[in-house]
C-alpha cells in the first residue's frame, strides 16, 4: 500500500498546480461510477452538486470528485473535469446523451501572495481538463493540486492523504486539502493534533509533547496570524473525500461523511467555524460486502475518522516553501529547511 487514496482499487488522482497563481486543483476520477455522498459541517461552503449527494436524490453514483483552491471561480475546474470524461464516453445515462456526474468543493487561496490577474476567463476550468488527464495511482502530496495555495494558522496548509486496510480486510482512504483557519499542531511546537493515530513517523514521528504547551488550548487562528504580521487571510476550507471498498448505500455514504468529520476535529484546533467551508464527500467502490450489525459500521466510521486525521497532519507535514509564501512551512519552521525555487 502507498498509504495514498489510490490504495482503493478503482480510483485515480490527479493535480494540477501553478507556483506563480498559488492555486490548483485536484481530480478523484472513478475508474466506474461509485455511490457517493457528503456532509457539510462548515459555516462558509462553495460546492457544485452536492445536492444530489442527499439520499432522497435520485442519481446514486458519481464519476469523479474535484477538491479546487480558487474560491467561488474554483468550481469551474469541475467543468473542466467532466468534459474530460465526456470525451471519454463516461456520464448518466439520459436518452442518447451521458452527463458525467462531477460534484466539487472548493477553498479560499484568493489573498495568498499568488498572481490572481487573470483576465476574462480564470485558469481553473483548465486546470480541471488536465488534473483528470494526468490522474493516476502516485500523485504528490504538500504544496500541490487543491493543496497549492493552502495556509493554515501560521503554517502552510496542503494537500494530504493516507490509507488503512481494517482488521476485517476493508481498505478506507482518505485525501484531503488543508486550508484551515484554526492550527494542525499543538500550540505553537512542532508536534500535530493528529499525533495519536500516526503510522510509520508518516508526519515526524514526533508522537505527544512530555509537557502540554501552556497555550495548547487557545483558539489561535490566521486572523490572529494576520494580526501579528504574518500576512494571509481570514477565508478558509477544509476539503476532503474518504473512500472505502466496503458496499455502502447512499444513506450509509452520508452517515461514513458525518462520522469521518471527527478526523477535523482531531487533527485541527478549531474546526467546523463559521468562516470555514469544512466538507467532506464519502465514497463506495462497492467491492466487499460490510459485515452485519451495527458495530462493523460504527467501527468503519472511526477508521475513518483516524484515516482523515493522518491525511490533515501529512498534508500539513508535506507542505513546501516557495517564494512570495505568506507563512513559513511545518519543515522550515521546525526542521530549518530552505525554500524551494
Amino acid at each position: 500500500m502507498k498509504n495514498l487514496i489510490t490504495d482503493i482499487e478503482g480510483i485515480l488522482v490527479g493535480n494540477v498546480s501553478d507556483d506563480a497563481l498559488k492555486s490548483g486543483t485536484t481530480a478523484l476520477i472513478c475508474e466506474r461510477p461509485m455511490v457517493a455522498s457528503c456532509a457539510i459541517l462548515g459555516g462558509a461552503p462553495g460546492t457544485r452538486d452536492t445536492e444530489l449527494l442527499n439520499p432522497d436524490q435520485t442519481v446514486e453514483t458519481v464519476d469523479a470528485l474535484v477538491l479546487s483552491g480558487g474560491s467561488a471561480f474554483g468550481l469551474d475546474a469541475a467543468g473542466g473535469v467532466q468534459g474530460w470524461l465526456r470525451q471519454q464516453g463516461r456520464g448518466f445515462s439520459v436518452g442518447p446523451v451521458n452527463v458525467p456526474i462531477v460534484p466539487a468543493a472548493i477553498l479560499f487561496d484568493l489573498i495568498n501572495g499568488g498572481d490572481k490577474a487573470w483576465g476574462r476567463q480564470g485558469p481553473y476550468w483548465d486546470m480541471g481538463w488536465q488534473a483528470a488527464e494526468a490522474a493516476s495511482h502516485d500523485f504528490d502530496l504538500g504544496s500541490s493540486g487543491a493543496g497549492t495555495g493552502a495556509l493554515t494558522a501560521g503554517l502552510k496548509g496542503g494537500l494530504g492523504s493516507a490509507s488503512m486496510q481494517a482488521p476485517n480486510g476493508i481498505r478506507l482512504g482518505a485525501l484531503v486539502a488543508v486550508n484551515a483557519l484554526g492550527r494542525a499542531t499543538m500550540g505553537d511546537g512542532p508536534h500535530f493534533w493528529a499525533a495519536p493515530f500516526e503510522k510509520n513517523a508518516e508526519f515526524g514521528g514526533l508522537g505527544l509533547p512530555d509537557t502540554m504547551p501552556s497555550e495548547v488550548d487557545a483558539p489561535y487562528t490566521k486572523l490572529q496570524a494576520m494580526q501579528n504580521g504574518m500576512g494571509g487571510q481570514n477565508s478558509n476550507t477544509t476539503i476532503g473525500i474518504i473512500a472505502t471498498d466496503a458496499a455502502l448505500t447512499k444513506a450509509q455514504a452520508k452517515r461514513l461523511a458525518i462520522m469521518t468529520h471527527d478526523g477535523f476535529s482531531r487533527a485541527l484546533w478549531p474546526s467546523h467555524t463559521p468562516m470555514d467551508g469544512d466538507l467532506v464527500f464519502a465514497l463506495s467502490t462497492g467491492t466487499k460486502p460490510l459485515p452485519q450489525g451495527d458495530g462493523a459500521f460504527a467501527a468503519l466510521g472511526a477508521y475513518a475518522a483516524a484515516t482523515m486525521s493522518r491525511a490533515i497532519a501529512r498534508g500539513v507535514y508535506e507542505a513546501q516553501s516557495k517564494q512570495n509564501d505568506l507563512f513559513p512551512t511545518w519543515r522550515s519552521k521546525f526542521l530549518g529547511q530552505a525554500p524551494v525555487g
